[in-house]
């Protein structure tokens, strides 16, 4: 057969691996990828986007419900939106403008709520994520780039190579504002280039363009060029060598050190060979009501002067690494490990020791919270000369995690996995595991390319993450998380493989909070942190402005599961429009239905947002579903559980009720609490018909 790269050596390793084997072009998809063991018959039903696994064979449905998304004459679009969506399609080098029917943004608002909506209709069923039918999208939402406090968060999405789940990761900085206000709500990819592209949108005209230039070089260096070649204002979301090599742990960057860090989206960037997407946006998003909205900002402006506030601003999340070792909310030494005894140095990595580092403050944009840094290294063998602020999660995986005390090593490893496009967590989360390997005699020096795998060994740990970067030497086994690892490794190590899904876990363990287990377990996104929904509760606070209708206690399972659910829409809702997190924990709930009405023109209210959240939750979930995914084999298991509890400290003899808390969920949204699918009843109820009609006779009724 006519393989896609003529390189011999290139296709041992690949087949070694236990990847895809590059096949040759068929008609429809110019590029698909063969499963390994699959004779290539040059027919188009040897690719991975087979027709046979979905229940639409003519692809009539999603033709259909892609009419319908297209705007009727004399709609209007509501403000907060530019009303224009690009789809790419790399294969064929053609770039199309859509104007979506207003009824997408109301149900889905952005994110990725439009997102899903969006991939689902585009795509068919049991997708390759590598292959050139996975559809990645970059979506806004209707609060970016307007009044509202932190509208700056833009996501990338698509199916995951890392865990075969719907994939999402949400990322902050400039580059969502500048998408909207260079014309366009979100931007669409499919197809495979044959060539190194990006993509160059100016202020509403979008073109591909060469990246032969730019392949081989750091996410650094690719926006130093672009910005070089399109003026200092241009803002570039791209991938480095991680992704280009396709590490199914690689990161999409952007602003030199913000990233959209989970679901190994950099890799789906990689296999469509799409370096960067590069913006130049100069133009005024419109507001339905600009007035209001303004005056909303003031408003919620003034209850920001607050000394949390101050201190949130000073040290941003930075200011918990020790304590979060001590009360082991953080992973210690692979999970296994009690903070008290095992890392009582945790205060070396944390607050004022780590910002001294900091040479000036950063600030997504607009945002007054301003949590951000830039730290440098003056010199010595992790010298940097800037980057951005290593985070808890980086602080908490490259130190806590690997009893590792030297702060200027972690800021290095955060440095080098910024620039070669990396996520921190689940690099921290396989070094881990590597680690613990090499001290159970699994792995010794010849494996490891001579590196001395030992817990806090910084100069190993170090060269380790390298190794990772560039897929060289033991960092090959490794660069594709845990999951992979274990295969090439050998079944001995699963039972230090934490993760879920596939996804390694973050730095937070649901022992502390138990609702992070659940959604760890049951989000559509495995093991995301992100998704915080009731773990304030759990945790003795509260959202600002949300009353629940009864107490919750941290280790009281029983109703967990059904509050978990209602609050979690909220948060599906707000992260759907386009703000940060963080404006969520501490910002009156009620700020984000009065920014949308004022910026929308439309009448929104905390219920109404709800059951946006619940329908994108059940959207995402049907995108597994359509996928093949076994949902109920999505569990969290060893030590995250609590199988066996910790031996000491705060969460000594912990194990979580999983099955309690899954149970009261899934009931609650209305979903089979057996099998974890939403019901077709479900579905309906949330104006998903096309939905429970494409999963018939896989779905119950309900």
């Amino acid at each position: 057969m006519t393989l896609a790269r003529n390189d011999f050596f290139s296709l041992v390793r690949r087949v070694l691996q236990g990847r895809a084997v590059p096949g040759a072009r068929c008609g429809r998809c110019w590029g698909g990828i063969l499963p390994l063991g699959v004779k290539y018959t040059g027919k188009h039903g040897n690719c991975h986007h087979l027709k046979e696994f979905s229940n639409d064979p003519k692809g009539e449905r999603r033709k259909a419900w892609s009419e319908k998304l297209r705007k009727k004459p004399g709609a209007k679009m509501s403000g907060g939106n530019t009303g224009k969506v690009l789809f790419v399609d790399l294969t064929r080098k053609k770039i199309t403008l859509e104007e979506p029917e207003p009824s997408l943004y109301e149900d889905f608002l952005g994110g990725y709520g439009l997102g899903a909506r969006v991939i689902y209709s585009r795509t068919d069923a049991k997708i390759n994520p590598l292959g050139p039918e996975n559809m990645l999208g970059f979506t806004t939402g209707p609060l970016v780039g307007t009044p509202a406090l932190t509208g700056c968060r833009f996501t990338v999405c698509g199916k995951s190579p890392l865990t075969g789940t719907w994939g999402d990761s949400n990322c902050g900085g400039y580059f969502g504002p500048a998408l909207k206000m260079a014309g366009y709500d979100a931007v669409f990819f499919s197809g495979t280039a044959s060539e190194p592209v990006y993509l160059w949108i100016d202020n509403g005209k979008a073109e591909l363009r060469s990246a032969k230039d730019l392949w081989g070089l750091d996410t650094f260096a690719t926006e130093d060029v672009l910005r070089a070649r399109h003026g200092e204002r241009v803002q570039v979301a791209s991938i480095g060598p991680a992704g280009e090599k396709l590490s199914l742990i690689a990161a999409v960057m952007n602003d030199k050190g913000r990233a959209a860090g989970r679901s190994g989206l950099g890799a789906v960037m990689g296999s469509k060979k799409l370096k960067a997407v590069a913006v130049l946006g100069t133009e005024p998003v419109p507001l339905a009501r600009e007035d209001e909205a303004r005056k909303i900002r003031q408003q919620y402006l003034k209850e920001l002067d607050r000394d949390d506030i101050r201190h949130f601003r000073k040290y941003g999340t930075i200011d918990h690494v020790a304590s979060s070792a001590m009360s082991n909310d953080s992973p210690v030494k692979n999970w296994k490990g009690v903070g008290v005894r095992d890392f009582p140095a945790a205060d070396k990595i944390s607050d004022d020791a780590i910002l001294r580092y900091e040479i000036k403050k950063y600030a997504c944009w607009q945002c007054p919270i301003a949590c951000g840094g830039l730290y440098r290294v003056p010199g010595g063998p992790y010298a940097v000369e800037e980057t951005h602020k290593p985070e808890y999660e980086t602080c908490a995986m490259f130190g806590n995690n690997l009893l590792n005390d030297n702060l200027e090593s972690i800021i290095k490893m955060n440095d080098l996995c910024n620039r070669y496009g990396l996520d921190t967590i689940s690099t921290g989360a396989t070094i881990g595991y590597a680690l613990e390997c090499y001290e159970a005699g699994l792995i010794d020096k010849k494996d490891t390319g001579g590196l001395e795998l030992t817990w806090g060994n910084h100069a190993a740990i170090v060269t380790l993450t390298e190794m990772i970067a560039k897929r060289e030497v033991f960092g090959d086994v490794l660069a594709d998380g845990v999951v992979r690892a274990v295969e090439r490794i050998g079944a001995d190590s699963a039972r230090f493989a934490v993760h879920v899904g596939g996804q390694e876990l973050p730095a937070h363990d649901p022992k502390y909070a138990p609702s992070w287990g659940l959604y760890y377990q049951v989000d559509a996104t495995p093991g995301r942190h992100t998704q915080l929904g009731l773990v304030p509760y759990d945790l003795g606070r509260a959202y600002r402005g949300l009353e629940l209708d009864r107490k919750v206690e941290k280790y009281v399972y029983e109703g967990k599961g059904e509050l978990a659910a209602s609050v979690q829409d909220l948060l599906h809702a707000f992260y759907c429009t386009g703000v940060c997190m963080f404006a969520v924990q501490r910002i009156n709930v009620n700020a984000w239905p009065e920014f949308l009405t004022a910026v929308t023109g439309k009448e929104y209210d905390l219920e109404s947002l709800r059951r946006i959240g619940a329908r994108v939750a059940a959207l995402r979930q049907a995108f597994n579903i359509r996928e093949g995914v076994e949902i109920s084999k999505i569990q969290l298991t060893g030590r995250a559980l609590g199988d066996p509890p910790l031996d000491g400290g705060p969460l000594e003899g912990i194990t979580l009720d999983m099955p309690t808390m899954v149970k009261g969920y899934y009931t609650a949204r209305g979903w089979d609490p057996r099998t974890g699918y939403p019901t077709a009843q479900a579905l309906r109820a949330l104006g998903l018909e096309d939905i429970a009609k494409d999963l018939a006779g896989i779905l119950s009724e309900g």
